[in-house]
């Protein structure tokens, strides 16, 4: 690994850390900066990876970078500017669009360089929105979570193509490798969500916060008609929280019950041992109903030695290797992922 001068200070500025890709990509940015030899900060409401960010050496500045309050926002810049200065940061590394108004500004004002991370393609109606999500361009250089991400910045932004580069997310191959994950781990996440050792139904995973574009009800619907055909050997295992979007669990219940598939479907929560996770299922399944700018819950069950179904548009025909690595399904089709389903039921 190549290393940093001792001095070198890099400062990530993210609405909070929580679950999600933006999240666990700060963390591993900082785990990366550190090991190198240099300093992690990281400016950030915070969240439950916290401690995580501390075991990685990174330190955690709280402000209420998630703010889209003019006045909290004006406030931030002021207390980012005191930051730069007072920590001698060398680059600003901004990864969302609310925080990047003050992040950038605050960079501007001290002379410190300032990248931004386009994370995911924000759609836009209107030319403030479309105004609004430009302000990931505004940085000295605009790194891209894949080449999907990149072709749509140039396309929606204007940007010219030597100002941005594709740097694909990818994942922690050191984290995600099944040689570093003892039976014990899976063992315990088997018991936590009721699934038996000797359980022979092919068991997938959807690992994603419950979001309707998660794909979540599609996935409910191609298990209904694989069970109206007579096929009874899946398990589905829908692992992450709703973060307050009660009314979508509680129609992914509804769902569930209206199909007769309680035995079939499980909703297991939030889950922080994804790399045990993937062990327990057979399969991963990422359905996503729009495009994923990088899709990491398609890559990572590929780390782990599992195959992946993915829908077929979107980054993810940049990491599956249809018929070598997983699928590519037809996106927002039933119908075609109970096909797909059905093909990795019986080629099991």
């Amino acid at each position: 690994m190549a290393t940093l001068p001792s001095n070198f200070t890099l400062l990530q500025v993210v609405p909070e850390l929580e679950t999600g890709g933006v999240e666990q990509t700060t963390l591993d940015v900082a785990r990366a900066v550190v090991k190198a030899g240099g300093r992690a900060l990281v400016a950030s409401r915070g969240g439950r990876l916290e401690p995580a960010l501390k075991a990685a050496g990174a330190e955690l500045v709280q402000m209420p970078v998630h703010s889209k309050n003019p006045f909290v926002m004006a406030a931030n810049t002021a207390a980012l500017i005191r930051l730069i200065r007072k920590e001698k940061v060398d680059v600003v590394h901004v990864r969302s669009r609310a925080p990047a108004f003050s992040a950038i500004s605050a960079a501007r004002r001290t002379g410190t360089p300032v990248v931004a991370t386009y994370h995911g393609v924000y759609k836009a109606k209107g030319a403030l929105k479309r105004w609004y999500n430009a302000v990931m361009t505004r940085g000295d250089l605009v790194i891209a979570n894949s080449e999907f991400t990149r072709d749509h910045v140039i396309a929606e932004h204007g940007v010219a193509a030597d100002r941005i580069v594709a740097i694909p997310r990818g994942v922690d191959i050191e984290r995600f490798d099944p040689v570093h994950v003892g039976p014990d781990r899976v063992a315990r996440l088997r018991e936590a969500w009721g699934v038996a050792a000797d359980d022979a139904r092919l068991k997938v995973l959807l690992a994603g916060r419950l979001t309707r574009w998660k794909g979540q009800l599609l996935l409910i619907e191609a298990a209904a008609r694989l069970k109206a055909e007579g096929r009874s050997d899946l398990l589905l295992l829908l692992a992450g929280d709703d973060q307050g979007r009660h009314e979508y669990r509680a129609e992914l219940d509804a769902a569930i019950a209206a199909a007769g598939l309680e035995n079939q479907v499980r909703i297991v929560g939030h889950c922080e041992d994804m790399p045990a996770a993937y062990l327990v299922a057979d399969l991963a399944a990422a359905p996503s109903l729009d495009p994923e700018a990088f899709g990491r819950t398609a890559v990572e069950p590929q780390a782990m030695g599992r195959a992946v179904l993915a829908a077929d548009h979107g980054a993810a025909r940049e990491t599956v290797v249809p018929g070598v690595t997983g699928w590519l399904v037809t996106p927002r089709e039933p119908g075609a992922w109970a096909a797909a389903l059905a093909e990795a039921l019986d080629a099991g």
